[in-house]
């Protein structure tokens, strides 16, 4: 029998109750790799994700952590450390920003300082051969030339600064062996985000759908965040999945 190919690899992925982060786990756990799913509030949803890995016979367990509370980041990479001892694969899929009730600079505390910080963390268990993939949008990445929904700018804004201070760390964690890289798509079918602005304005998906021939759904793309896993890193160290088309480049 032929080994997995991620067999014996580690992986934690932020926001992974549902979604792309959801998915992204159950493709990891079928390659192979053990799997920590981090959630904020939602347990089921974790649990979920966790028994259908544990059922598939993989590997998973489900970690509560607001990656805004440095404690809770603490606490979550301790966990990973008491029960694997290191990680291979860290996954920064949370974001977020048009939540309501939050504070005014909640988008910038999730999309840049919580990823930062997250990535700090874990680079106690991580060594060389590691790896981090940073999950976007091309709204963020090409925010100075892409065209984007009012609703969703400031959201865009905070991941390309997110981007941009994960980037300035690059030949920090170089130097130490770890590779990084970012993976960014456009509007994605089925994700939360895309389904809210959809509703704020009816049509945006099929508009948006027009403009690049087609829009990749959320197993459609978190294969492709997962093959940024093990793939070669690209130029300038950023995947762009689908049509850039309609975008300048940065």
């Amino acid at each position: 029998m032929d080994t997995l190919p991620l067999a014996g690899k580690t992986a934690l992925i932020t926001g992974a109750s549902r979604g792309i982060g959801a998915e992204t786990a159950i493709l990891l756990a079928r390659l192979g790799a053990r799997v920590a799913v981090n959630y904020r509030s939602r347990a089921p949803r974790a649990d979920k994700i966790v028994a259908k890995i544990v059922e598939a016979g993989g590997e998973a367990f489900a970690v509560q952590a607001d990656i805004t509370d440095a404690d809770a980041v603490a606490e979550m990479i301790s966990q990973v450390k008491s029960l694997w001892g290191h990680l291979d694969l860290l996954f920064l899929n949370a974001s977020g920003g048009m939540e309501k009730d939050v504070p005014e600079d909640y988008a910038l505390m999730l999309n840049r300082d919580a990823q930062v910080n997250t990535l700090t963390a874990a680079r106690s268990v991580m060594s060389a051969g590691s790896r981090v993939i940073f999950v976007t949008s091309h709204q963020a990445h090409f925010i100075d030339t892409a065209e984007t929904l009012p609703e969703y700018r400031p959201v865009a804004e905070s991941k390309r600064a997110g981007e941009d201070a994960l980037r300035a760390l690059i030949p920090f964690l170089n130097a130490d062996g770890i590779d990084f890289v970012v993976v960014s798509g456009d509007m994605i079918v089925g994700t939360a985000t895309a389904t809210l602005l959809n509703r704020i304005n009816p049509g945006a998906l099929a508009a948006r759908e027009a403009d690049v021939g087609r829009l990749y759904s959320v197993e459609e793309f978190a294969a492709e965040v997962v093959d940024a896993a093990t793939a070669p890193i690209p130029g300038e160290n950023i995947r762009l999945v689908g049509d850039v088309s309609s975008f300048a480049s940065r």
